[in-house]
């Protein structure tokens, strides 16, 4: 039976074949949240929540409700070293006790020394925005002009435009006072302080380390590109990196890292992804971000998204991970759910899930499934508890108290927040968020697809009906939501494993498999072709758990909770179809 009192199962992650796997040689899937931006304001000190109460209230949401088994954890340098030198070590205990609330929950964790606009301490208690990231001390240092975006709309036009961010990235990638060793040495003692406050079974747990988030130059030098910069300065520091997390006892845990921050724009591209780091390997994984800027822009893109509307974008992480020689996490992406764009969110968030899933549009998956390519992992942007009730003085102006969204320049992006009872709950449609996806397989994923029938307002959104070719499997999935996984079995000991959104209760979920067919799959025992079982980390949420004693073969797995209770003529009919539908699409 398997250890569901042990977190993750008992097992590490590392990267093989260009995949995440577990001890046990199974292809895993994470998927989540980021955690939180909270991080970035002054009213928790740079911690994601105000307790570990807090902590293990929000983890538990976001594996019962959010359906999430990773996060990225936020820690901030100006935190953690307020003093040059000095890191803060119950800062530090602190930012690891939260941590170990979400390992406890099952959910797998990979801290991210997190930046925007370099720092805080670069704007003036009136501006109009605000940065987060290195410590006062570090700005000190710098004779930088007073900040000003001149006509900006987002504030991520100051990256490009505000004189005092860009010279202080520019400092930090060309290490001017030593900025960059103060930040190397405080990440190793971070990271040792981490590992020492974890126990080992936690420890496996923490995926690796994301070093540093959406890097950009500041200011290429004369005849400097994209590429050249990150050849010359941002994949050495990686490298550098990778030495401390050597040292601090994390050698057996990736760096994930990130290519310049508009390398996979699609609005401002900038040719690299990391394209002269040579062949990444196991050490490292291709580690990006994704934002739709035409939408959230609303002026660059008209209307909603459509189905397939990002899977070139998608295929374009794939492509260059493969091509480095590992696998990829998407670690943020996201839409506003406010302003006026958000009426865009419903489209947006479910084109980039959809992406996540496969490279194939809805239209095309059933006639082209074998194009699917590997499922992405991926960590939406936000998870903050706190949503709608900060108390934040922006750049700490007492007359500038923020309270709305996520209190951090008029984001909103808060997939959750507290109700008047102090409750979790979903600020976004449930079905769109708690998703089937192959949290493990065994072996190698061959196609995957989810329907999850999110909707946008009224609106039901269906972009992968079951073709009319299929008759009895449309007839069973009916108006319910579905997934299919087709892979090809590996010859492990452990289960596929599907993670069930909470939408799926064993009472109403079906499976159609060549391994079994059953309505109302029982409680996964090892003899249990198919069974339900709780994910670890006792949240409550359940996993599909689907074991085959073979190697080579091609399995599929239909799940949906359509039918009320199906016939067993029904059952036979639709795997059948599955059968050769599978045959003559995937092959032997």
């Amino acid at each position: 039976p398997l250890p569901d009192s042990l977190p993750f199962d008992g097992t590490a992650l590392t990267v093989s074949a260009g995949r995440f796997v577990d001890a046990t040689g199974r292809e895993v899937v994470l998927r989540g949240y980021n955690v939180s931006g909270e991080t970035k304001l002054a009213e928790n000190k740079g911690l994601p929540f105000a307790s570990v109460t807090d902590a293990r209230k929000s983890a538990t949401a976001l594996r019962a409700l959010g359906g999430g088994n990773s996060v990225r954890f936020l820690l901030s340098w100006a935190y953690a070293e307020p003093v040059r030198g000095q890191v803060d070590t119950a800062y530090l205990t602190a930012a690891t006790d939260q941590i170990r609330a979400f390992l406890d929950a099952g959910i797998r964790v990979y801290p991210d020394f997190h930046q925007d606009l370099y720092s805080r301490w670069l704007f003036d208690d009136d501006s109009w925005y605000t940065g987060d990231g290195a410590p006062k001390w570090a700005v000190e240092l710098g004779d930088y002009p007073d900040e000003s975006c001149g006509i900006c709309f987002l504030w991520g036009q100051n990256i490009t435009q505000n004189g005092a961010v860009k010279a202080a990235q520019y400092d930090f990638w060309h290490n001017a006072y030593g900025l960059q060793d103060s930040f190397l040495t405080m990440a190793q003692k971070t990271m040792t302080h981490l590992r020492q406050g974890l126990t080992t079974e936690q420890f496996a747990g923490v995926l690796g380390f994301d070093p540093y988030n959406e890097p950009y130059a500041g200011t290429y030098t004369s005849g400097q590109t994209s590429r050249t910069w990150e050849r010359d300065l941002l994949w050495p520091f990686y490298v550098k990196f990778r030495a401390r997390m050597d040292a601090a006892g994390w050698q057996d845990k990736p760096v994930l890292v990130e290519p310049n921050l508009f390398w996979n724009g699609n609005v401002s591209k900038e040719e690299g992804g990391l394209l002269d780091a040579g062949t990444l390997g196991s050490r490292y994984v291709f580690n990006t971000h994704f934002y739709d800027q035409k939408a959230i822009s609303g002026i660059l893109m008209w209307g909603n998204a459509a189905d397939g509307q990002y899977v070139t974008d998608f295929g374009t992480v794939r492509d260059r991970a493969a091509a480095a020689g590992t696998t990829a996490i998407v670690s943020e992406f996201g839409h506003p759910l406010n302003g006026s764009t958000a009426g865009k969110a419903p489209t947006v968030l479910k084109a980039m899930y959809q992406a996540l899933d496969s490279r194939v549009k809805g239209a095309s998956w059933w006639t082209n499934p074998a194009a699917s390519g590997p499922v992405l992992s991926g960590n939406q942007w936000q998870w903050d508890i706190y949503h709608g009730r900060h108390h934040e003085p922006m750049n700490d102006n007492p007359g500038k108290v923020l309270t709305a969204g996520d209190a951090w320049n008029d984001e909103d992006l808060s997939a959750v927040r507290l109700d008047d009872t102090g409750k979790a709950a979903l600020r976004q449609d449930a079905r769109l968020l708690d998703r089937i996806y192959p949290s493990a397989t065994s072996g190698t994923t061959l196609a995957f697809t989810y329907e999850d029938r999110s909707r946008d307002g009224s609106t039901t959104l269906t972009w992968n009906p079951v073709p009319s070719s299929l008759p009895s499997v449309a007839q069973l999935v009916g108006s319910g939501q579905y997934g299919l996984h087709v892979w090809r079995s590996g010859g492990g000991s452990a289960p596929t494993e599907l993670h069930l959104p909470a939408s799926f209760p064993a009472a109403s979920t079906t499976v159609v498999s060549d391994l079994a067919t059953v309505h109302a799959p029982p409680a996964y025992t090892a003899t249990t072709p198919v069974g339900v079982a709780a994910e670890p980390g006792g949240t409550g949420s359940r996993r599909l758990l689907l074991t085959d004693t073979d190697a080579g073969t091609v399995h599929y797995a239909l799940v949906t909770n359509g039918a009320g209770a199906p016939s067993a003529a029904l059952l036979a009919a639709a795997r059948g179809e599955l059968a050769a539908w599978a045959a003559q699409r995937i092959g032997g």
